[in-house]
């Protein structure tokens, strides 16, 4: 294993004995840890999922795999394309980043693993802690869906609901952090989660023959799908295996929207009046105050993206046209199609990133007053 470092400070921690934050600013880890090239010759006749790009990655050989990767890649238009990532094992793009901290907290011996979550980040824990045989509680905020919940339970895991929003869950879970023999499985705080989310683009680049498109365009709650993007794309270019770097362009529910108002504004860091944060479809990204601001709209910005919001109506129009397309996706994933769909000028791909029977429809403006 290597170490953490602090990117607001510099500070640095062994994996093995690093608290689950830096200690002294408080602020989330990155990893120090420089990836190898990846042969895209070499692959064809590897395993068939996302530990086959094992020079990439920061751990190999893991004992909690359930398959997790290798999604498949449908087009949608002549230009946008989508990766199917609700077709992993516990149906969100989440188990990419799941699988990492789960191995990780096996070897470490932890002898509990506590997470937080809003949903899908929690179901992808409980299932990949079942796997590597530990003991797991998932902190989710009272308001999660129903379905998500039971997704928790039937893999064993203790569920905490949480009265109040995403914020006060996270605080619930990071009082219980600092307890001896406790691995916080912080998909926010812990770079290891990153170095797995980063595999969407490594995959992209191999079906699309050593190449990516013009724009990658990713859902932004934490930013842990576009941080690993940006990950990936730094990687690649670094060993000569991309020319180009794409857009990322990051898409936020305009009901919860600080990090595309701070973008807006040309700030580094989010707003200290920024809009409060209005009830929306998309809970999986409603996250008003995320760790990792700073880096999300540097990594935008240095890649030439931006950032889009959609409304609660594009985000219903846009599930029903998938599923016409015969792709039931949940409303948190389709906000990047709601947001890139009508696009002809350059070619995307966006994330399918959960599957619509975690939430089910969304309702309509009349059934949501009525209810």
């Amino acid at each position: 294993m290597t170490s953490y470092v602090c990117p607001a400070c510099g500070n640095r921690a062994p994996v093995e004995s690093a608290p689950w934050c830096c200690p002294q600013c408080r602020g989330p880890w990155d990893l120090d840890f420089a990836a190898s090239a990846v042969d895209l010759k070499s692959l064809a006749h590897r395993v068939n999922s996302l530990w086959r790009y094992e020079e990439a990655l920061p751990l190999s050989a893991p004992a909690a795999t359930l398959g997790e990767g290798r999604t498949p890649l449908v087009p949608l238009t002549d230009t946008v394309s989508a990766k199917l990532d609700f077709l992993m094992p516990t149906l969100s793009f989440k188990d990419r980043g799941a699988v990492m901290l789960a191995e990780l907290a096996r070897r470490l011996k932890a002898r509990r693993v506590i997470a937080d979550s809003s949903g899908n980040a929690g179901t992808a824990f409980a299932a990949y802690c079942a796997r590597a045989g530990l003991d797991c509680t998932v902190y989710v905020p009272e308001s999660t869906s129903a379905k998500k919940a039971e997704q928790i339970r039937a893999h064993g895991a203790h569920l905490e609901l949480v009265p109040g929003d995403r914020e006060a869950t996270a605080a619930a879970a990071r009082a219980a952090a600092d307890e001896p023999g406790t691995f916080y499985a912080s998909h926010v705080f812990n770079p290891y989660f990153l170095h797995g989310t980063k595999t969407y683009v490594y995959e992209l680049w191999e079906d699309l023959g050593g190449r990516l498109p013009e724009a990658i365009v990713v859902p932004v709650g934490n930013g842990t799908l576009l941080l690993g993007a940006s990950l990936a794309v730094a990687e690649l270019l670094a060993h000569g295996l991309i020319d180009e770097r794409p857009a990322l362009v990051a898409v936020q529910a305009e009901a919860v929207s600080p990090l595309a108002a701070a973008f807006r504004a040309g700030a580094e860091d989010l707003l200290d009046d920024a809009p409060q944060p209005r009830p929306t479809l998309a809970e999986g990204i409603a996250i008003p105050r995320p760790p990792r601001a700073r880096q999300i709209l540097r990594a935008v910005r240095e890649s030439g993206g931006t950032f889009l919001t959609v409304t609660e109506e594009q985000i219903r129009a846009a599930q029903l046209d998938l599923a016409a397309r015969g792709l039931f996706v949940e409303s948190t994933g389709v906000a990047c199609w709601a947001a890139a769909g009508g696009w002809t000028d350059r070619t995307a791909v966006v994330p399918l990133c959960g599957a619509g029977l975690k939430t089910g429809l969304a309702p309509a403006p009349a059934d949501r007053a009525a209810g």
